[in-house]
């Protein structure tokens, strides 16, 4: 479809809300044609009602607040820590030789696998969820930067070793411009999982957050409450992603994807 003209910001924006109001009657559609238990769909309007309750109450922003708090700390550790080490394993083939085989292994484990061993280290409340959403993110951003790394083509450090670069000159100025359009990939699929981890984990092992608000929401059946919960985690997840992807509108970052 080369030949597509592209959809302007207000033809888009449209569409959205054309899409937006066709899924909120559908919805209301369901609710009301009686082929699921009235208390097993909340209506619109249901829910609208508990997400006030909810606002009203302040409850929605300590839970908001919780879980932005952990995914931030279990996701920027993990991103410190990662990259440095995807880097020095992509420049390093005995290093990688070595380490990519446990890499691959961590990788491999699904972190909820990891929730009985983080409640019995670290108990119950942020410490727990932190260390699950690190466990998530840390060692697929590994192997994302590592792989990016070795598609630098060769011609680039050749050039760079011609005019002198080495050490960090060589790291900033070739390196990172070079791979960041598919660290910056790599970053927002980890945004993702960091997020869908928070919630099942905070489920289980927290006290307070969005994840434990839906848990709590079931254990009372209030299915309107528990539906406020996963609008505002798909918003926020959604929301999350957007913020992630204007790194690569950085003037930096640019030339890795001109290049």
């Amino acid at each position: 479809m080369k030949n597509a003209r592209p959809v302007s910001y207000a033809q888009a924006s449209l569409l959205a809300a054309a899409c937006l109001v066709g899924g909120l009657g559908l919805w209301w559609l369901l609710s009301r044609a009686g082929l699921f238990p009235p208390s097993a769909l909340p209506t619109p309007g249901e829910v609208a009602a508990g997400l006030g309750e909810e606002v009203r109450t302040g409850r929605l922003a300590d839970d908001l607040v919780a879980s932005l708090f952990r995914v931030a700390a279990g996701y920027t550790l993990a991103v410190v820590t990662s990259i440095p080490l995807g880097l020095a394993l992509g420049h390093s083939p005995r290093w990688r030789a070595a380490l990519l085989p446990t890499v691959n292994f961590f990788r491999s484990l699904s972190p909820l696998a990891w929730i009985p061993f983080a409640i019995l280290w670290f108990g119950i409340g942020d410490a727990p969820v932190v260390f699950l959403i690190f466990m998530a993110t840390f060692f697929p951003l590994v192997l994302a930067t590592l792989a990016a790394v070795a598609e630098v083509p060769a011609v680039y450090f050749q050039v760079a070793h011609e005019y002198g670069f080495r050490g960090t000159e060589l790291l900033t100025r070739i390196t990172l411009p070079a791979v960041m359009p598919q660290v910056i990939t790599a970053l927002r699929v980890a945004g993702g999982v960091a997020w869908l981890v928070l919630v099942a984990a905070e489920m289980i092992a927290g006290r307070d957050g969005l994840g434990f608000a839906i848990w709590d929401a079931r254990n009372g059946l209030r299915l309107d409450l528990l539906v406020c919960g996963m609008i505002v985690i798909g918003l926020t997840g959604a929301l999350l992603d957007w913020l992630l992807s204007l790194l690569s509108k950085l003037p930096g970052v640019r030339w890795g994807y001109e290049h």
